[in-house]
């Protein structure tokens, strides 16, 4: 049975018993026994200050522009086309997908914000990012690799953060925006009907905040977009994000039983965006990651953790949000307690200038995670490539080995099968 997009689909599709559950699978990618070892390419159709803070250096004093919703409002419609179409055509080449296959890595997600797919004239945002986005396919089918393409950002901001576009407060469930982000999905899923060779999965929405919507609405227009989905491929993989919740918690939600089938839980898993995770010493961070396997493990769908970070700490310039400081530093201006180390070298620079004892926390950290998180489907790390945020920079941090080559090989082997503390000097 397939439930398409009708008003009660969430109340029809949840209730059915289904005797002979439709097998999970999915293209050209065998989510059931590949992993997936993946990198977001963050920054690059969605703006993010601390990414690219090159774009945004004109407002570091203020003037309000916070996010890309207000920096194309400020520049306007001409100046706004004129600087992000030199962005997306330099941001990230072909070159980069050669080097990300280069890697090892078989994944990249990509980022993509409603006002690309379908635009309200009352918006300030600018497009022309979808014909960068077919050579995106094109370079991923050269390399080898296979695309998640995922919906960043929805009209009204589904989490009022700055990477769903506009920060602020959420207004996502509001008006017609949820049926607007439907139709966001349906011209996406229309545009790649016949790259599914490449495009595997497609994610319907990044993070949508559960204590900003109402997850009852959410989880219908889960169903409703897993419809879209199917309208042009029977098989192409869904992917949902758990809101912030436990993953565990989706369980018996859009699973075998439930009369959808390929569909992926999408959890992410930062530990640096509270006062506690960033008082944490290295071997902690490593404990915590560790102990997420579990959770990833024990749940009846599909499950990526689809974003992650080799950083310990929020010192990345602007990662709060643009003029903002950071809790382990003691900078962030809300409700920071304490000072739990510096920021040199992490607010700004390069992976080679980081401090060795960073390095080596970071080093160990990463392949913690990456066996905590292969313990179901995979990982997509973000991300590929930042201007001055070294600890976040995939490409980088590979190039200078803290992240291992091959991704399989492990300089520190069997960190999640042992409770002992193995950094030196911790």
């Amino acid at each position: 049975m397939f439930c398409f997009k009708v008003v009660a689909v969430f109340a029809a599709c949840s209730s059915v018993a289904i005797a002979n559950p439709v097998k999970e699978r999915a293209n050209t990618w065998n989510y059931d026994n590949q992993k997936v070892r993946g990198v977001n390419l963050g920054g690059w159709f969605v703006l993010e200050p601390w990414i690219t803070p090159s774009l945004f250096e004109q407002w570091a004093n203020g003037g309000g522009v916070v996010d890309e919703y207000t920096y194309t409002a400020a520049l306007g419609k001409q100046n706004a086309q004129s600087r992000l179409t030199q962005h997306w055509s330099t941001f990230i080449t072909e070159g980069d997908f050669k080097e990300i296959a280069s890697f090892g890595l078989n994944h990249v997600r990509i980022p993509v914000g409603y006002w690309a797919l379908n635009p309200n004239p009352a918006d300030p945002y600018v497009q022309g990012q979808l014909p960068f986005l077919d050579n995106a396919i094109r370079w991923a089918r050269n390399a080898g690799l296979r695309v998640m393409l995922d919906l960043h950002g929805a009209p009204g901001s589904q989490n009022g953060f700055d990477n769903s576009g506009k920060y602020g407060a959420i207004n996502w469930q509001s008006g017609d925006n949820v049926a607007n982000t439907l139709t966001a999905i349906q011209n996406l899923v229309n545009r790649y009907r016949n790259d599914q060779d490449v495009v595997t999965a497609i994610e319907l929405l990044n993070e949508p905040a559960n204590w900003g919507n109402d997850m009852g609405l959410v989880k219908k227009f889960y169903y409703d977009g897993w419809g879209n989905v199917r309208t042009t491929s029977s098989n192409t993989a869904v992917v949902i994000h758990d809101a912030f919740l436990d993953p565990q918690s989706w369980n018996g939600f859009m699973g075998y039983g439930s009369g959808v089938n390929d569909v992926i839980l999408d959890t992410h898993i930062y530990q640096i965006f509270s006062q506690g995770e960033v008082a944490m010493k290295p071997c902690q961070h490593v404990q915590t990651a560790c102990a997420s396997a579990g959770r990833i493990q024990n749940t009846d769908k599909w499950t990526i953790v689809g974003e992650w970070t080799g950083a310990q700490t929020d010192c990345a310039r602007w990662l709060n949000g643009l003029g903002k400081g950071a809790r382990y530093d003691g900078t962030f201006p809300q409700g920071s307690s304490g000072y739990y180390g510096s920021c040199q070298n992490k607010y700004t620079g390069t992976v080679d200038g980081m401090l060795q004892v960073d390095k080596t926390n970071l080093a160990y950290y990463v392949e913690a995670q990456l066996d905590a998180y292969e313990s179901h489907s995979g990982w997509v790390f973000w991300t590929w490539k930042t201007e001055t945020a070294p600890e976040w920079h995939f490409q980088n941090l590979t190039r200078a080995g803290l992240i291992p080559q091959p991704l399989t090989s492990r300089r520190f082997p069997s960190q999640c099968a042992t409770s002992a503390c193995l950094i030196p000097g911790n």
